[in-house]
């Protein structure tokens, strides 16, 4: 079995594929000259196709998985906050600016106990209780 020369040494320039160095013609290799830009660059991303997509895919399902945190956690933190126009009733608004309406003052209390008519030694009231 022959041994296999290297593609540099002057017995390869005598094998039928080697060439014997510089000619007329400039190399060709893939098509095109050795000094010209590959005029297939621009799609050489679609030698690895596959890869491409499957990291696209990977980039959208986090960025989806992101979203959907995101919006979980907006949720949460508005059941977590008391917000009286959310969480209240209609109508409570209403009575809610009635209390704030309301005072209780301290100057007139020993009047309104002296007028008063009910009984200060009387049992506290249970209802359900008979006496």
């Amino acid at each position: 079995m022959p041994e296999p020369t290297d593609i540099n040494s002057p017995e390869a320039a005598q094998t039928p594929g080697g060439s014997s160095g510089h000619g007329k013609e400039d190399s060709v290799v893939n098509g095109h000259k050795e000094g010209e830009p590959n005029p297939f660059a621009e799609y050489m991303w679609m030698e690895n196709e596959e890869e491409y997509n499957r990291q696209v895919e990977e980039e959208l399902l986090e960025q989806e998985f992101l979203e959907r945190c995101f919006q979980e956690m907006l949720e949460e933190e508005d059941q977590d906050w008391f917000i009286p126009a959310r969480d209240l009733p209609l109508g409570v608004g209403q009575i809610q600016q009635q209390f704030g309406g309301l005072s209780v003052s301290d100057g007139n209390t020993e009047d309104i106990v002296r007028k008063s008519s009910l009984n200060p030694e009387a049992k506290e009231f249970v209802p359900g209780v008979k006496y």
